[in-house]
């Protein structure tokens, strides 16, 4: 294969606005380097080590497993299919039984809890994780991790660019994966076309991925001046939902509500392909976790501080039979829920989805080709609400001409 083909796809997805950020295109061929663009967000570079020896089916690969080029929704054996949820096997109100893992944990810490208990028990010998950087708390960085103390400390939500699947170790099946439904889509269709067996995938429930920049701005806007040495940087957590949090080398703390770092500095900043992202939700996963909200008088989540509580999904038989003995064994309390009451309280992936179809026209009407998503019923969901979605259609497509 010419290597030079498959950098060529790769430059021609970032050119479009399409890629994640995910890293996965890094597993494929040692010569992409993933960095920091000037926007704010990861992307991949061509590095210039000399003679590529890239493996001939990787530009086959690279065509399967890119969010940039194309999504396949998922149908593991004994799931059914829910129109926002994706594949369930079971799905359960949790959370974790080590009230300091459920204190620092952005909802009810279940994911930390079953990495701690997975390795512990010796049942997995490393997690992909991301953490706020040892250099520069304001960053996060990706890494394979083997200890209780690393799986602790990266606790918590991290809104802000990774790329958790270039440290996968896609041979080792005794290892996991924790990642954004991007990251675990590229890695699950990756086993896929190598007619292999994943590395245990855990995910999450994702609005998007914000630019460092907007993290940058929002410390700045919070009084912490330039140039402060940034000690602690928390996104979430530490309660539920929990608050942006940030203290300096000396000790003096600024903080502002989820709802306003989120709604107001965050939430607007995601890249462009995160507003055209068929899966919010990790249907991918082995195990994918998000916030089951309590609702106000009207039906809006909740903000207010409260004790965590996630909602688990087992989307496979693998990852049931992970979630059921760690709650046989005390690490977790679960209990079954009704889907539907999950997507109630998510009202933000239920109409991401919901006009999503509409959303990718006006893209494509203003001259920006979309990934090819297959399998996720969008045609059915839109004509539920065809005014809806012609409505997200002409507002995309009036955002998408100054993209």
């Amino acid at each position: 294969m010419d290597p030079n083909r498959l950098h060529a796809e790769i430059a021609e997805v970032v050119r479009r606005g399409n890629c994640s950020g995910c890293g996965a295109c890094a597993l494929l061929d040692k010569d992409v380097v993933l960095e920091l663009a000037d926007n704010g967000f990861i992307r991949p570079r061509i590095g210039a080590s000399g003679p590529s020896d890239t493996d001939p089916t990787a530009l086959a690969e690279f065509r399967q497993s890119c969010p940039g080029v194309s999504v396949q929704a998922q149908r593991p054996v004994g799931t059914r299919r829910h129109d926002f949820l994706g594949p369930i096997v079971s799905i359960w109100e949790a959370y974790a039984l080590d009230e300091d893992i459920r204190f620092k944990g952005s909802s009810g810490g279940t994911l930390t809890a079953l990495n701690e208990w997975l390795i512990a028990t010796g049942q997995i010998d490393s997690v992909v994780v991301a953490a706020a950087s040892d250099s520069n708390p304001a960053k996060t960085e990706t890494s394979s991790v083997r200890t209780r103390a690393d799986i602790v400390r990266a606790t918590g939500s991290r809104y802000a660019p990774t790329a958790s699947a270039a440290a996968a170790d896609m041979d080792n099946r005794a290892s996991a994966v924790v990642g954004k439904p991007c990251e675990v889509a590229a890695l699950r269709a990756l086993a896929k076309s190598r007619d292999q067996q994943s590395p245990l995938l855990l995910s999450f429930f994702c609005a998007g991925v914000p630019s460092q920049h907007a993290t940058e701005s929002l410390i700045h806007d919070l009084g912490v001046d330039d140039g402060a040495e940034v000690a602690t940087v928390r996104y979430r957590g530490h309660g539920w939902p929990g608050d942006f949090y940030v203290e300096d080398a000396h000790g003096n703390s600024v903080r502002t509500s989820y709802d306003v770092s989120w709604g107001k500095h965050l939430g607007p900043a995601v890249q462009q392909r995160c507003k055209l992202c068929p899966d919010g939700v990790g249907e991918s996963a082995d195990i994918s976790a998000g916030d089951f909200w309590r609702t106000d008088s009207s039906g809006y989540p909740d903000f207010t501080d409260q004790d965590g509580l996630s909602v688990l999904i087992a989307r496979t038989r693998r990852g049931e039979d992970v979630i059921r003995r760690a709650a046989e064994e005390g690490v977790i309390a679960i209990s079954a829920i009704d889907p539907d009451a999950v997507a109630d309280v998510q009202p933000f992936q239920v109409v991401r989805r919901a006009t999503l179809l509409g959303r990718m026209a006006g893209s494509r009407l203003a001259g920006h080709a979309a990934p090819r998503y297959r399998g996720f019923r969008l045609w059915r969901l839109s004509l539920r609400s065809p005014l809806r979605t012609l409505r997200a259609m002409a507002g995309t497509f009036r955002r998408a001409r100054r993209w």
